[in-house]
């Protein structure tokens, strides 16, 4: 039987721990200056300043959101359960009338509830400041991308979990989470992409959208900009991404499922 409790109470401390450190403020803070330079400026080397349109913005924005927030929640969360072991604590936790279940899921929703927070506070002051050049429909494109934004970083929050699991030290735990970073971020790409022009694009083609999905990285940057008809084609997603796939509800999906598996298999393990 789960004890919403308990779980509240974890939650509350490592929410509480992250708005003492001001760790939340200085995020959304970064959030919101580059959110507002990429608005007014990213059009900057055209010989334009100003803003300009959201699908040019959020198009930018998510080339940002996915090298920073994967990133951000990484080191978060990396150092969960490693450093409460090396720390002597967790059995001391372990000891109190508490399950494994409960301290997994509390820590886990206390460090997305800030890094949620932080998020929604640093693109939502930004979208205020442009809510009196935005039409409904673009506040609504500008809210999805926002609430994609916080499921990427719950996403790589997850796998930070499971790689603090799995590590026996800080420092091994750290040296996984930059790993996984750079795979995600800047590798898997790199490898779809060189399988392609290896093969002349006569092998992987019809598999190469499905692969995609397999990033949650890339799966945050098709729910964002296949529904952008400005900047559909220049991503290439026209001609890569099949639009049946491309349904924001089935992406929406499978990064819940992307969330899901790494915090499970993390608490499989950790009940071990």
């Amino acid at each position: 039987m789960i004890e919403l409790a308990q779980i509240g109470t974890i939650a509350g401390k490592e929410f509480r721990d992250r708005i003492r450190n001001r760790w939340v403020l200085a995020v959304a803070v970064v959030f919101a200056a580059f959110a507002l330079v990429i608005a007014y400026f990213g059009a900057a080397q055209q010989g334009a300043v100003g803003f300009r349109s959201i699908e040019i913005t959020i198009a930018s924005l998510v080339s940002l959101v996915i090298y920073l927030i994967p990133l951000i929640a990484l080191i978060l969360g990396f150092d969960a359960i490693v450093g409460e072991r090396e720390r002597g604590s967790l059995d001391l936790l372990l000891t109190m009338p508490i399950t494994r279940l409960e301290l997994i899921l509390g820590k886990y929703l206390g460090l997305s509830a800030a890094l949620a927070l932080s998020t929604v506070a640093g693109f939502g002051l930004a979208g205020i400041a442009m809510a009196n050049q935005l039409d409904l429909y673009a506040l609504l494109n500008y809210s999805g991308f926002i609430l994609s934004s916080v499921l990427l970083g719950m996403t790589f929050l997850s796998l930070a979990v499971m790689i603090s699991v799995f590590a026996t030290d800080r420092a091994g735990a750290s040296g996984l989470a930059i790993a996984l970073w750079f795979f995600f971020v800047l590798v898997f790409d790199l490898l779809l992409l060189g399988a392609l022009v290896a093969t002349g694009g006569h092998y992987g083609g019809a598999i190469f959208p499905y692969l995609l999905l397999l990033n949650p990285a890339d799966v945050f940057r098709v729910l964002n900009i296949f529904n952008l008809d400005d900047v559909r084609t220049l991503y290439g997603m026209a001609t890569v991404f099949p639009e049946e796939l491309a349904n924001p509800w089935l992406l929406g999906g499978i990064m819940l499922l992307w969330i899901a598996t790494p915090l499970s298999i993390a608490l499989w393990r950790f009940k071990r």
